[in-house]
């Protein structure tokens, strides 16, 4: 399997809440929702499907998996909804139960053994690991250069400050584009590979 990281992103690199006012508010972060008016169907969601149609899990860190779990059970009748309702998920979280892992199939991990579990499951047959959102879990995954893909939608928009997928680490992991595509909105949808080690 692959580890396939999606972002909606800023021009400053801020990834924090792009779906909903309070999404995630930490650190006072008051542009909630900032990504709605440039998503493209299109583009965007063409891209989405197909990505979804290519992956076996999808991988969430506990804030991403509360919010999803609000928005997605209800939603139907599409490619992307119907695979997130069905696919099986992996829940990074040190407070979180399994009793609390209602919109399933879910399996809970805890934060000290993230690295170890996405090695285990890159060693095995499937398509790709889904993330997106959970900016500090995608900051240990690349950290342990564990992140094989990068989808970023750059979204022609500076916030000013928020949280970020790049962790200050001094650490270079080198990538290649492989496609760009910009949406109707203008924004630039840029799909990375890891470049050879």
């Amino acid at each position: 399997m692959k580890t396939l990281i999606t972002e909606f992103i800023s021009l400053d690199g801020v990834v924090q809440a792009p779906g909903a006012k309070n999404e995630d508010t930490d650190g006072g972060f008051i542009h909630g929702g900032w990504s709605i008016k440039y998503f493209d169907p299109v583009v965007m969601g063409g891209l989405f499907d197909k990505l979804a149609n290519q992956s076996d899990a999808l991988l969430q860190g506990r804030r991403t998996y509360q919010v999803s779990a609000a928005a997605w059970p209800d939603r139907s009748g599409d490619v992307f909804s119907d695979w997130i309702n069905q696919t099986q998920k992996y829940v990074v979280s040190n407070t979180l139960t399994n009793e609390d892992l209602a919109w399933g199939p879910a399996t809970l991990i805890r934060g000290d053994d993230l690295i170890q579990t996405i090695t285990d499951l890159r060693a095995q047959p499937g398509g790709y690991i889904y993330v997106y959102g959970s900016a500090m879990m995608v900051q240990s995954l690349l950290a342990a250069d564990l992140v094989d893909e990068l989808v970023l939608t750059i979204e022609p928009i500076i916030l000013g400050g928020g949280k970020t997928i790049f962790a200050e680490n001094g650490k270079a992991i080198p990538f290649e584009l492989v496609s760009s595509e910009e949406a109707s909105s203008g924004a630039l949808v840029c799909r990375f590979v890891r470049a050879a080690r």
